[in-house]
């Protein structure tokens, strides 16, 4: 727990033994869990929340590459007929010229 061994949290408890009695150390060992819960229920949520909006971010990226590449299908798409006809005019002329 926080790299803390175990002969070093016996000694953190004695000294907190000492320095708050042993009528306020239950309370302040109870606000204390309560405090780091909180603290948990927040970066938990913080967590989500972030993870959410990242996943949401990458769903618009990956709608907007896919309306960029219909796109461009579509103008190759349009710009193959006129290649072919402008293929076809060419090639008449080339036939009238020999």
């Amino acid at each position: 727990m926080f790299g803390i061994g175990s002969t070093e949290l016996l000694v953190i408890l004695v000294v907190a033994l000492l320095v708050l009695g042993p009528k306020n150390l239950p309370k302040i060992a109870h606000t204390i869990g309560r405090a780091m819960g909180e603290f948990r229920r927040v970066s938990t949520e913080f967590q989500r929340t972030l993870n959410t909006e990242i996943a949401l971010d990458d769903e618009k990226k990956k709608a907007q590459e896919r309306k960029a590449a219909k796109a461009a299908e579509k103008a190759k798409v349009e710009a193959e007929p006129a290649k072919s006809e402008a293929v076809a005019e060419a090639a008449p002329e080339s036939e009238n010229k020999a």
